[in-house]
């Protein structure tokens, strides 16, 4: 049976959700992010993108790049709630559901052209969800997810585009070596000394050339440039889970010993969710007292892995569940309604010297292991 794999990605996503409930916003360059010099840009406009601005760009330097720039503070419940009904909508109508990201999703309607024709299908769901969320948003159908990812970058903004089995290499050939999904800004740099900036000339390529320079990866983008993919939609679960426990030798009321092992276990698991590219939408804390009763509470979040919201929501949440002042046998952190994602920081409110503070313990973590630096509270 023919694949037909169906990616959607939600245009300028924060912009457009701000655009919604302020139209005076319409046309004009924005920036989501904070307000201080010190913050950094979480989103932009196509507007502002024609000054050179971009995601994680220090704010101060976006502000002098287009003074003109309308400044959003921007709101993680917000933003949370509409991805929320997006997924719904299409969760109602596709049989097979990935979401990728708060703003990302990719579809399985292999099949479903014995009945309806994949591409009409495809049409009538993007204009349900403009109607009904008011949210611009752009599709990709092929028979990969690889395909199906550029198809939708090149029908933006809010568009769709299809690319019939057997036209890929043809679609891809002409497109900036950049539209390559895993194409980061080092593998483009080195990319293009060796003289290749188009997706034709990797195609030309022997596999083996790849190989030899970036090893593994070489093979996977080689493939990728040849409209090559058979990874498998991955149906969105909300029961996908992190999760870590402490069972204490000694049962305890220690306040400030409890408090630490909440922000490490939290701290841990969200690197975790870092290191695998996740986001976690649901954070639950869980007690149990030397009497062996239970008791666990959890609140949905915006969707997000930064140590610092997580941790403060994590003890908002133990001091809420914490009402019978007994001894504690154990306590546990878990995060659920996991997504695929890169909002690594809060880039909402921190400056840029945390943003790179966290990015640097996350390196030194990835290359000698999770113990390797730690948060003084963690010692």
């Amino acid at each position: 049976m023919e694949r037909h794999i169906v990616h959607c990605d939600l245009d300028t996503f924060f912009v457009s959700v701000e655009r919604l409930l302020d139209t005076n916003l319409v046309g004009r360059p924005v920036l989501i992010g904070g307000s201080s010099d010190r913050g950094v840009v979480a989103s932009c406009s196509y507007e502002a993108r024609k000054f050179g601005i971009h995601s994680a760009m220090p704010m101060r330097l976006a502000r002098q790049l287009c003074p003109e720039a309308v400044l959003v503070r921007g709101d993680h419940d917000r933003y949370s709630y509409y991805s929320r009904m997006v997924t719904e909508i299409i969760a109602e109508h596709a049989p097979i559901v990935e979401k990728a990201s708060i703003d990302e999703h990719y579809l399985d309607i292999s099949g479903m052209d014995k009945f309806f024709g994949c591409w009409k299908w495809t049409q009538e769901l993007r204009h349900r969800i403009i109607k009904e969320t008011d949210l611009p948003i752009s599709f990709g159908l092929s028979v990969n997810k690889t395909v199906s990812k550029i198809a939708t970058g090149t029908a933006k903004p809010s568009g769709a585009r299809q690319v019939n089995n057997g036209g890929e290499k043809e679609f891809l050939a002409p497109l900036s070596i950049k539209s390559i999904p895993m194409v980061g800004g080092k593998t483009y740099t080195l990319l293009r000394n060796m003289g290749i900036s188009k997706i034709l000339t990797l195609q030309e390529m022997e596999i083996e050339v790849m190989e030899e320079v970036l090893g593994t990866n070489g093979i996977i983008i080689w493939k990728k440039a040849n409209g090559l993919d058979d990874t498998p939609v991955v149906p969105y679960s909300e029961r996908k889970s992190l999760s870590k426990e402490n069972t204490f030798e000694t049962d305890t009321i220690d306040m400030e010993l409890l408090r630490k092992h909440i922000i490490t276990m939290t701290n841990d698991l969200a690197f975790d969710l870092r290191k695998e590219g996740k986001l976690t939408g649901c954070l639950t804390i869980k007690i149990r007292y030397s009497n062996f009763e239970t008791f666990t509470k959890q609140i949905r979040v915006s969707y997000t892995s930064s140590d610092r919201i997580l941790s403060e929501k994590a003890m908002d949440l133990f001091n809420k569940l914490y009402s019978r002042r007994m001894l504690i046998r154990l306590i546990g952190v878990k995060f659920s309604e996991l997504v695929g994602g890169n909002y690594q920081i809060d880039l909402f409110n921190d400056a840029v010297t945390d943003i790179n503070l966290s990015t640097a313990m996350d390196k030194i973590k990835m290359r000698f292991g999770i113990n390797a630096v730690k948060k003084a509270i963690s010692l």
